[in-house]
């Protein structure tokens, strides 16, 4: 059982979260203990490219496990041949690539910026957004680049995660018993919550970054992405089981 597809995905789906939350919690508790909110170019750079990757691949794995939902429900006894080891293992370094090359696009663009000496975060870490709305130098390729890689990003995933379910939704209508239907739809409520809870956060964190008027409310969200989502995940899935 532990060694089917997934818990393989379940199983990378955990160490990113783990991976996401290091990247800012760490840094957080060390400056509330040492009461220095200071962090250096290189460490917000750094911060900002891991934060990327682990939140991208968030996206990716969350879209090939809607998929492996989609064949265990809709091909039941095609599924071993179909998810089978070699494909998981590709759908994870594709899933790790894609979200190298993205978090890299958005730190060089980031490098071309030009800072004042000293900056003033209004944030618990180094949000793109917040860096980008401090550069002296002109913005707008940033903000082109965020927001259009930004939807690429998230769109396109998210688009596979519905047309999954999609499928998903005729499948369980052609099952002719209700308890079949309630069976089909119960192995899909953990993965459907947790896909909930990681696009609601994070439009919640472009949203407020976007308006700009209160940086309260974007660290509440951040707070959400960042650190209460990845710790419910496991969670919800350890439920489940």
């Amino acid at each position: 059982l532990f060694h089917s597809p997934m818990y393989f995905l379940l199983c990378n789906l955990s160490f990113v979260d783990i991976c996401f939350i290091s990247t800012t919690i760490p840094k957080m508790l060390v400056n509330n203990q040492t009461q220095s909110q200071v962090i250096t170019y290189t460490g917000c750079i750094t911060q900002i490219y891991f934060l990327i990757l682990f939140g991208a691949l968030d996206d990716f794995l969350l879209t090939v496990m809607a998929y492996d939902r989609f064949v265990a429900i809709c091909r039941p006894l095609h599924y071993t041949v179909i998810m089978n080891p070699k494909l998981c293992r590709l759908l994870l370094l594709v899933s790790w690539i894609m979200s190298a090359l993205y978090s890299i696009l958005e730190s060089l663009m980031v490098l071309l910026l030009s800072f004042c000496t000293v900056l003033k975060i209004p944030h618990f870490f180094c949000e793109i957004n917040q860096i980008v709305q401090l550069a002296c130098s002109d913005t707008f390729l940033n903000n082109l680049v965020i927001y259009f890689s930004a939807v690429l990003m998230a769109g396109v995933p998210f688009a596979g995660i519905l047309y999954s379910y999609s499928k998903i939704v005729s499948c369980i209508r052609g099952i002719p018993s209700a308890q079949g239907k309630f069976k089909a739809f119960s192995t899909c409520v953990s993965h459907l919550s947790i896909v909930f809870l990681f696009y609601c956060t994070g439009l919640g964190v472009y949203l407020s970054s976007a308006a700009a008027q209160s940086s309260h409310s974007s660290a509440v969200a951040s707070v959400m992405y960042t650190m209460v989502t990845p710790m419910l995940n496991p969670l919800i899935y350890t439920l489940r089981n």
